[in-house]
C-alpha cells in the first residue's frame, strides 16, 4: 500500500464517506489507481462521469435541417467509447474495472461500481436519473481537486428549479438520437460555494483539496437559489448562447 493510499483512505474517511455512495469528481492530478482504491475500501460504492463530447453533433445541428454526412460532424459513442481525455485517467480506470458497470448515454453516461442501480437508472429522456437515485439514497458529491464548475448535479438542480434545458443531437453507431434535458453553461457554478459552506466537509490530502457534499442538501440549495435569483448560477460571458438563452428564453 502507498502513502497516497493510505492517505486517502484516511482522508475519505474523514470526510463520513464510509458506507455512503458517491458520485466523484476527480482532478487528474490526483494518483487514479489510489483514489479508486481508497474509494473501494471506504465506500459502499460510487459513480464518476464518463462523458463523451466528441459524440455531439454541433450546436445548430437537426435532423431536418442538417444535409451534411453525419460522420464528419461526431464521433459515433459506443459502449466501448473512452471517456474524454479532460477526465484524465480516473474515469478510464473505473470503467475498464472488472465489476464497473456503464450507462449508454451517449453524451453523459456514468460509470460504477456497487451502483448497479444508479447506473441502470439513466436513459435519454432522464439523463439525471442517476443523480436522483443518488440523493433517494442519501448519497455524497466527492469533488477531489476539483470546483463546482464540475458539479454535474448543480445541473440536475437547475432543471428541478424549473430552469430552461436544452436538446442536443448525438451521433451512435444506430445513428443519430435526440438528447433531451440537455444541460447549459456551467462556468458560474462556483456562485454557490459560499451557500453550501455548511453542508460542505472538506479535508486535504497531498495538496488537494477534497469537498464532500450531501447531494440531496446540495441540490435543495440549488433550487432555492434560482427561485430566490433567476439568473444566478449564469455565467457573465455575452458570447455564452445557453446562458444568454436562459436568460432570454
Amino acid at each position: 500500500m502507498t502513502a497516497s493510499f493510505l492517505n486517502l483512505k484516511s482522508a475519505l474517511s474523514d470526510l463520513s464517506l464510509s458506507k455512503r455512495r458517491v458520485l466523484v469528481h476527480a482532478s487528474p492530478v490526483l494518483d487514479a489507481d489510489a483514489l479508486l482504491e481508497s474509494l473501494l475500501a471506504t465506500t459502499s460504492g460510487f459513480i464518476t462521469p464518463t462523458f463523451t463530447p466528441k459524440s455531439l453533433l454541433p450546436l445548430d445541428y437537426h435532423p431536418v435541417h442538417t444535409k451534411a454526412e453525419v460522420s464528419s460532424l461526431a464521433q459515433a459513442f459506443t459502449p466501448a467509447t473512452p471517456a474524454d481525455e479532460a477526465f484524465g485517467d480516473f474515469a478510464e480506470r473505473v470503467r475498464n474495472h472488472s465489476k464497473a458497470k456503464r450507462s449508454l448515454h451517449p453524451v453523459l453516461s456514468f460509470a460504477g461500481i456497487g451502483t448497479d442501480a444508479l447506473i441502470n437508472s439513466q436513459t435519454l429522456p432522464e439523463p439525471y436519473a442517476p443523480i436522483a437515485a443518488l440523493a433517494e439514497e442519501e448519497g455524497v458529491i466527492l469533488l477531489a481537486g476539483m470546483d463546482q464548475r464540475v458539479n454535474f448535479s448543480i445541473h440536475y438542480g437547475e432543471k428541478l428549479a424549473g430552469r430552461m434545458q436544452f436538446i442536443r443531437w448525438a451521433l451512435t453507431e444506430k445513428g443519430v438520437v435526440e438528447c433531451p434535458y440537455f444541460p447549459g453553461d456551467s462556468e458560474g457554478f462556483n456562485a454557490i460555494a459560499l451557500t453550501i459552506k455548511p453542508i460542505t466537509r472538506q479535508t486535504e490530502v497531498d495538496g488537494v483539496l477534497l469537498q464532500a457534499i450531501p447531494a440531496k442538501d446540495l441540490l435543495r440549495a440549488v433550487v432555492n437559489r434560482i427561485h430566490e435569483d433567476a439568473y444566478t448560477l449564469l455565467c457573465g460571458r455575452p458570447d455564452c448562447e445557453r446562458c444568454e438563452a436562459v436568460r432570454w428564453g
